[in-house]
């Protein structure tokens, strides 16, 4: 096979780009750590340095309360389109050490996988853009506008009003949003919907004290035992969620061998699955209800005692096309409606993150599938994302003329979140691959794709 320009402009800035990868893993930029605040800004600084470096205009911005963004920005050349780059430089705590193969923030390579704790979320996604910036040598065809935020794994919550204070400088007519994940390892993918979120934290009240179990137990109920009630409502007995009003979306056209779901999802043999419908349908067109925790008595602790409270927090993801207050309050409607034995219930409203679906056609489409195909050597499919990530809504509101593609360089197998987080490197390369054939076809057009 006859190896092309970009290819060979990709495969010279790949080792360069991999050595400032591993440099952004050993930032253990924690944004849910206050203590890691200068790690935090240590990150913005050092991703703000690369940019400047291939002569980007820079600057770290911030909003009130907000965390440090790079904004880098290289200008359109006369009547080409302008493309937003988006990564995010803040990484999620790495839970217990133990569970960790090599340190977290050592990036450390095996069996062709790169691994440390944002090296496929998202610092990856750093590494993209830098890769296309260099394959051009600090020339893209088209105007380029880097942005890297520094609290997505917290939820974004200062994004929307940095999408109102920096508009115009933010404005572009594609958005690549380098944040998701590939359908599998050699098969490509443009994320085409995510569900919603909206959560809650429910407190069920049955005594106004503490009494003994064995004096009182058998006709004063517990609490505990009424919030499990509760909570078991959320599901009929085949699994699909039982909360009246959610919305439902398409199923998609995805072949998601159940196999490989439970291989991926590591149930355990014998475990029925939940719901029913196709797997991508389950996981990406309905919605969920998941029991994220509950206030109770450690077993260690436990005594001969009926309890008067129990609380829980409790999250539904919401189906592409659903609204997220809406959806919070049919949750809440839920839980008052089916309070056991007359029980006190309490509900506290919680965060909300709206779904997203993209309307998958266009130049801007086109361009990234061809790029895709052409990097990969294999058509790429539409998927759906089973989480929620609220800042692609919010790019929508805020830019609603502009094609958004959602895109990234992990796999089902990087583990984003959890231990032994990790790149597949050989992904990695075919990803900034297409970005650069992606910038390259987008030059094409004489106006906004």
């Amino acid at each position: 096979m006859i190896e092309t320009d970009s290819q060979r402009a990709v495969s010279r800035v790949l080792p360069g780009v991999r050595e400032v990868l591993e440099h952004l893993v050993r930032i253990p930029s924690v944004s849910a750590n206050p203590a890691a605040a200068d790690d935090v800004r240590r990150t913005a600084d050092a991703t703000a340095q690369l940019f400047r470096d291939e002569g980007a205009e820079v600057d770290i911005l911030e909003v009130e309360g907000g965390q440090p963004a790079v904004l880098a920005r290289f200008p359109a050349p006369p009547g080409k389109p302008t493309v937003l780059l988006y990564a995010h430089h803040d990484v999620q705590p790495t839970g217990d050490p133990a569970l960790w193969t090599s340190p977290p923030f050592e990036p450390t390579e095996r069996d062709g996988r790169l691994y440390g704790r944002g090296a496929s979320d998202d610092k990856a996604g750093i590494a993209m853009h830098l890769a296309a910036i260099r394959a051009y040598d600090g020339a893209p065809p088209v105007g380029v506008t880097v942005f890297v935020e520094g609290e997505e794994e917290i939820g974004s919550p200062t994004l929307s009003a940095f999408l109102e204070t920096y508009h115009d400088q933010l404005a572009a007519d594609v958005i690549v949003l380098a944040d998701s994940a590939n359908f599998d390892i050699g098969v490509p993918a443009l994320t085409t919907t995510l569900r919603g979120l909206a959560d809650c934290v429910v407190e069920v009240r049955a005594l106004d004290h503490g009494v003994h179990s064995g004096q009182y137990g058998g006709a004063a109920p517990d609490a505990l035992t009424a919030l499990c009630r509760l909570l078991a409502t959320l599901h009929d007995d085949a699994g699909n969620v039982a909360i009246k009003g959610l919305a439902t979306a398409e199923p998609p056209d995805v072949d998601y061998p159940e196999d490989r779901f439970r291989a991926e999802a590591s149930v355990l043999p014998g475990v029925e699955l939940l719901g029913t419908g196709s797997i991508a349908e389950r996981i990406w067109a309905k919605p969920s209800a998941t029991v994220l925790a509950i206030d109770a008595p450690r077993v260690a602790d436990a005594s001969n005692t009926l309890h008067p409270v129990a609380r829980a927090k409790v999250s539904i993801r919401l189906a592409p096309g659903d609204d997220a207050v809406r959806a919070r309050t049919a949750l809440v409607d839920h839980l008052r409606a089916n309070a056991p034995w007359g029980c006190e219930v309490e509900v506290s409203v919680g965060d909300v993150g709206e779904p997203y679906s993209a309307n998958a056609e266009g130049p801007a489409y086109d361009a990234a599938r061809e790029a895709f195909r052409e990097s990969w050597g294999r058509e790429p499919v539409d998927i759906g994302i089973g989480g929620t990530i609220p800042f692609i809504a919010e790019f929508a509101q805020a830019f609603p003329a502009a094609a958004i593609l959602v895109t990234g360089a992990a796999d089902p197998h990087s583990r984003a979140h959890g231990a032994d987080e990790s790149l597949h490197l050989g992904e990695f390369g075919r990803a900034c691959l297409a970005e650069v054939l992606l910038l390259s076809k987008l030059a094409k057009a004489t106006s906004s794709p």
